[in-house]
């Protein structure tokens, strides 16, 4: 809750330009290009979201969806206190679509909804701005692609460090050889989460639609352990660590290695470090070859906060001539092959807390929103537009799904596909419940 109030505080601070923001970010935009923006899911990240979208020069939180009441309502009165504007408020993010004026959604949902939510929205005509990860399966992402370019809508997945100057900066450079060839990178996570317990059944509380909550999801029974947060490290609604913050990583390591779909992937691990009801590993490494001799290695330790290279999270790059660290942020430094230090880049933006739940920091994550807001605007091009959104979000699945089989997965280096595997293969897709199947 600590680290809510501080990043909300620091949200709230931005809607006033307290905090640092570059100077286009300031720039006065003309009536007809306001965009007015619905937030879906607003528990903990949509809050937060919506405070940011709701502080930008031109933008209209004029929507709150959730299909709890008490969030729901928590939500709306936070923005109506930031900009004296009450937005309105639904419970269904299908009737949200129904809203003539929305030009677009931000979806800060569980993931079992971030597909079907997003393919509504395009095929309802609005552009989608959603949290990582994109889709719950690799099948999700692909119809995502696939409807992004048939209703011709923008669909941005939260990577944010596409957006991060100083990181665009350090991708340039290893394009331009600063450590000569790179060959292999190796990306972590370390947090300190506590147990979950055992979920035993229990009442629906009168504030949540539990139906709606579970929505594309097969239907199980309500616990006490589940909602809001700990669907995260259950396979019916959550991905695991991979893809709740491996996504970041993997993205950036695809991105600096210049790689697309593997050749091979193994994934190793388990959950270690309590006995309770989380299903997804708590302690994981998933291991992908590339073709061109090119390899990357994630870890996850969502148990134990030990740092490497003093953060939580991070990325390292290794090339024939040296080695680049980008250590969770917006900073980079770059080491020849004798370990001496060459180049110290740091950001001009501000201070992050990497791995805090919420988000790393208002001034940063706030330059992937405005990258949004512009190209809806056609005055900028998206820096991560769904296809490269899915591609780093396959590479977390593919994780997922050698550890879920205990097998080595050979995949096609064309397009990700399981080769020679039927029992993996079926993990590319999931079950719906009835009625709630997503079609293009």
């Amino acid at each position: 809750m600590a680290d809510r109030r501080k990043f909300l505080q620091q949200s709230a601070l931005a809607a006033t330009g307290v905090l640092f923001f570059p100077h286009f970010m300031k720039a006065g935009v003309p009536p007809s290009s306001r965009v007015v923006i619905g937030v879906v899911g607003t528990n903990s990240r949509g809050a937060y979201l919506a405070e940011l979208f709701a502080g930008m020069q031109g933008v209209e939180v004029g929507y709150i969806c959730d299909v709890d009441k008490q969030v729901l309502e928590k939500t709306i009165a936070a923005i109506q206190k930031q900009t004296g504007k009450k937005p309105k408020g639904y419970t269904d993010v299908r009737k949200l679509l129904e809203e003539k004026d929305l030009d677009a959604i931000c979806i800060a949902t569980p993931d079992h909804w971030h597909a079907p939510a997003t393919l509504m929205a395009v095929q309802a005509g609005k552009h989608v701005y959603v949290e990582k990860p994109c889709s719950h399966n690799p099948a999700e992402g692909e119809l995502l692609v696939a409807a992004a370019v048939k209703y011709g809508k923008l669909i941005q997945m939260g990577n944010q460090r596409r957006s991060f100057p100083k990181v665009q900066q350090a991708m340039q450079e290893l394009k331009n050889d600063v450590i000569g060839r790179v060959y292999f990178a190796k990306g972590w996570y370390a947090a300190n989460r506590k147990s979950i317990g055992k979920g035993k059944p229990a009442a629906v509380p009168s504030h949540l639609d539990y139906e709606l909550w579970q929505g594309p999801a097969p239907r199980t029974a309500y616990r006490d352990n589940l909602i809001h947060y700990n669907w995260h490290w259950f396979w019916n609604w959550g991905t695991g660590e991979a893809l709740n913050n491996g996504t970041h990583e993997i993205d950036v390591m695809r991105w600096g290695l210049g790689v697309d779909y593997p050749t091979k992937v193994v994934s190793a691990g388990g959950r270690y470090a309590f006995n309770d009801d989380w299903e997804t590993p708590d302690t994981q490494t998933i291991t992908l070859e590339f073709p061109d001799r090119k390899a990357m290695l994630w870890e996850s330790r969502s148990c134990n906060p030990h740092t490497v290279e003093g953060s939580g999270r991070g990325v390292i790059f290794y090339g024939e001539k040296g080695t680049m660290v980008i250590p969770g942020g917006d900073d980079y430094q770059v080491f020849d092959l004798d370990n001496k230090l060459i180049k110290k880049v740091e950001t001009e933006i501000g201070k992050i807390d990497a791995t805090n739940t919420v988000g790393m920091g208002a001034n940063l994550d706030t330059i992937h929103l405005h990258n949004f807001i512009e190209a809806i605007r056609k005055q900028q091009v998206l820096t991560s537009p769904i296809l490269e959104g899915h591609k780093s979000t396959l590479l977390a699945q593919l994780g997922n799904i050698s550890w879920r089989t205990g097998r080595v997965l050979n995949c096609d280096p064309q397009n990700g596909y399981i080769l020679n595997d039927k029992q993996a293969a079926q993990l590319w897709h999931r079950e719906y419940a009835k009625g709630w199947e997503m079609k293009l």
